[in-house]
């Protein structure tokens, strides 16, 4: 299957992402691992990514384009994949249709992750990260420490990152409203849209997405 999941910040694309991809045998495809992947090696991509994120620029779509063709071209995702964080805007969109139609292959869904936009801030602006360790990670409502404060695995001080501010948080809701969310009606247009309901545990979330997709 080829799959796009979209949703705003903090619905849990990541999480759902790993689980499905696991699920249906097929790689998740990540922009942030594209990113980083590229960086880390070296690749031509990586270098020209690199050169504006240093210059505090925004990388072109061209770039990220390129480098999720790079990743849907290898062998282990002639079958099928999960993009997750790509397509981010229309353009994007179109150049994902393109590639596409150019290999004679369609997409199958587009799960759209539906999550309350005071929930979204809540789950966001509620997080606390260690600072001896960023993958030690607690909520003030959800994964409460036992010490306010302090971390349960290293007794580490816990912290609000700049990103989780409330006000960040809306921010980001509204690039993601502007820019992202009129990729919805553009797959709508394809009728490839899946609305999942993305509150409640994680394991009923991706179940709701699996018998979606049956159905899709």
């Amino acid at each position: 299957m080829r799959i796009v999941l979209v949703g705003p910040p903090g619905a849990g694309k990541g999480t759902q992402a790993a689980y499905l991809a696991k699920n249906l045998s097929i790689p998740h495809i990540s922009t942030g691992d594209l990113f980083r992947a590229n960086i880390s090696q070296g690749t031509d991509l990586g270098k020209e990514a690199k050169s504006y994120m240093d210059a505090g620029n925004l990388v072109p779509d061209s770039v990220t384009i390129a480098m999720a063709e790079d990743r849907m071209d290898q062998p282990d995702a002639e079958g099928g994949f999960l993009l997750d964080g790509f397509p981010r805007n229309i353009g994007q969109a179109e150049a994902l249709d393109a590639y596409l139609k150019g290999k004679g292959v369609k997409l199958d869904a587009v799960l759209d992750l539906e999550v309350p936009e005071d929930e979204v801030v809540k789950r966001i602006a509620g997080r606390r990260i260690c600072r001896n360790d960023s993958s030690h990670v607690f909520h003030v409502d959800y994964h409460k420490p036992k010490t306010e404060g302090v971390c349960d695995l290293c007794g580490g001080d816990l912290y609000q990152r700049e990103d989780d501010r409330e006000d960040t948080v809306r921010k980001r809701l509204e690039v993601y409203h502007t820019e992202t969310e009129p990729i919805i009606d553009h797959y709508k247009a394809q009728d490839l849209v899946v609305t999942i309901p993305a509150l409640g545990k994680v394991d009923e979330v991706t179940q709701r997405a699996m018998a979606a997709l049956d159905k899709a």
